[in-house]
């Protein structure tokens, strides 16, 4: 059984933290500001700003940060300011003994997806696979998607629809929506970090893969019977795909589409879950309702 973390108040505390790649202070600015004018608290780990090498802070600087912001019982939800590479060098080390006893959301997408999985895995509670700090900047904090990560955290359930697309199969699921970047999910089988996704809504998306890797990741998906038991399967955003010097020959959902058209499952191609703007905060370990029609497709969360 799932647990879910209390949903926020005004007034509550958000913590940010850097538990992976570096980040310019100045890139959370906007980001504190927007939680600031929604009625939170916020406060900035000390890995915001802070650099080492391509990381945030050493092994050491960003686990001391992270695990300072899990024992935190003033702290109710945990922004990660970005993503890019760092997570799994320090999962191991983490204690979410306190965590466990008092549950918080912990919030971000990308290499975040380790947290996401490892604590779906090992504690059953609910986590928020939403836009990080850095995407608040511009005017991105002014979109549906920065919206559905202000309700989703207030405890507004969520009933997305998007269009349909031709390699769609029709359908309907219920089951646990789990899932995040390709890489990650792929990166932890093997490990006891890794989703176990029988009977399970699994929901993927990437960016700046080359495309002939994208397919190597399917294929290791696949041998590794991540799709074999499937209720419903969810295609997010593949932005900013690389090419090698002789072309793969397809492009990225016709690869996705040859690994996956034989399931007898439904399939939804180009919901809007990515690294580009196009985010939509999705409740991970929470129990969906798919439905893919011939002409529109719709995801909510039911109880």
């Amino acid at each position: 059984m799932i647990t879910i973390p209390p949903y926020l108040k005004k007034g509550d505390t958000i913590g940010i933290v850097c538990p992976s790649g570096f980040m310019p202070a100045e890139n959370a600015e906007t980001c504190i500001a927007t939680l600031e004018a929604w009625g939170y608290k916020v406060k900035v780990g000390s890995t915001v700003g802070n650099q080492f090498n391509y990381f945030s802070g050493t092994d050491k600087v960003r686990i001391q940060d992270l695990q300072k912001m899990l024992n935190d019982s003033s702290i109710k939800a945990i922004l990660c300011a970005r993503g890019g590479y760092g997570l799994s060098r320090i999962i191991e080390d983490l204690d979410f003994q306190k965590f466990k006893k008092h549950p918080k959301w912990i919030i971000g997408f990308s290499d975040v997806t380790v947290l996401h999985a490892h604590i779906f895995q090992h504690y059953q509670i609910a986590t928020l696979h939403a836009p990080m700090a850095g995407a608040f900047n511009g005017d991105g904090y002014k979109n549906k998607y920065f919206a559905s990560l202000k309700d989703a955290l207030s405890g507004v359930v969520a009933n997305y629809e998007c269009d349909a697309h031709a390699f769609n199969k029709t359908g309907h699921a219920e089951a646990e929506l789990i899932g995040g970047n390709l890489s990650i999910v792929a990166h932890l089988i093997g490990s006891h970090s890794s989703y176990k996704t029988r009977h399970k809504i699994l929901f993927l998306e990437d960016v700046g893969e080359y495309l002939y890797n994208i397919d190597r990741m399917l294929i290791q998906l696949e041998r590794a019977e991540l799709f074999k038991h499937l209720k419903g399967l969810i295609i997010g955003g593949f932005s900013e795909m690389k090419d090698t010097t002789i072309p793969f020959g397809k492009d990225v959902y016709s690869i996705i589409n040859d690994r996956v058209k034989d399931l007898k499952i439904p399939i939804c191609f180009d919901f809007p879950v990515s690294h580009d703007a196009e985010n939509l905060a999705l409740k991970i370990g929470v129990q969906h309702e798919l439905i893919v029609a011939k002409d529109i497709v719709s995801l909510k969360e039911v109880w």
